[in-house]
């Protein structure tokens, strides 16, 4: 069964959902991508490892110490026995432990060189969040602006820090942005409503092919169907935050109401 949004389905940005479908998008923008490209070009999932923070949303329980502790060590051959105690800690306390965390992205590639021709960057929320992973995916971004790279960016979070630009972005739940290597700075924007359908937007390759039409809504649903989402989402259950606006929710409640009593 598709999934009842008819663009971005809001549920699956939870962090039950993300990095499973995270994968499969760039798995299927490449296996599209590489219908339409070849011979000349070819795309591939490239895989990397941030590592994120373990939040710890709920306290742990305490471990409880005793007063005191006795260890002993026997020496058969003496018959001696020590025992020294062992103090006991004061405190307890949290150490910072990061998890590694398997993301993709898509390249586009000459066949005949290996040269890089068209970066597919896909959001995820580390990239969104204040640290050291969002520092480094903005000093790659960088870097591909400075080359002769066409650089694609993927946003499907409402949640976290867009992609800085140098002019304020129209209001929106999601967002596809292109770079061009030949027109920077401009940069084409998508603004993508909750209500409303992903695009098919245009990937270019090196001048003078044409660009290959990357067509979003029908990548998605496609992951949403090999993902077997529709028997795991509760659309009983909240949209995950961010809150939605009055009107969003609104729409939302009537959309789902098939769903509520199930």
């Amino acid at each position: 069964m598709p999934s009842p949004f008819p663009g971005m389905d809001p549920y699956i940005e939870s962090q039950q959902y993300w990095s499973d479908f995270h994968a499969d998008l760039a798995t299927e923008i490449r296996a599209g991508l590489n219908t339409k490209i070849r011979p000349g070009y070819y795309a591939r999932a490239v895989t990397y490892v941030a590592y994120d923070i373990i939040e710890i949303s709920q306290p742990e329980p305490r471990a409880s110490y005793p007063d005191v502790g006795v260890w002993r060590t026997s020496f058969p051959s003496s018959g001696t026995v020590m025992t020294a105690v062992i103090d006991p800690p004061q405190a307890q306390g949290i150490v910072r432990v990061e998890a590694p965390l398997r993301l993709s992205n898509v390249e586009i590639r000459a066949s005949s060189t290996n040269r890089l021709v068209t970066a597919i960057e896909i959001l995820s929320p580390i990239n969104k969040r204040p640290g050291r992973e969002r520092d480094k995916y903005l000093r790659k971004l960088s870097e591909l602006m400075r080359s002769d790279v066409h650089v694609m960016e993927i946003d499907l979070l409402r949640a976290g820090q867009r992609t800085p630009l140098e002019t304020p972005l129209p209001e929106a739940s999601y967002y596809v942005t292109l770079s061009r290597e030949n027109r920077r700075p401009y940069v084409d924007i998508w603004a993508i409503q909750l209500a409303q359908r992903l695009p098919v937007v245009g990937v270019p390759l090196s001048r003078p092919d044409p660009d290959v039409p990357l067509d979003l809504g029908a990548v998605v649903r496609e992951v949403y169907e090999r993902g077997g989402y529709d028997v795991s989402i509760d659309y009983r259950q909240p949209v995950p935050l961010p809150t939605l606006a009055e009107t969003e929710q609104l729409w939302v409640n009537t959309l789902l109401k098939p769903y509520q009593g199930k």
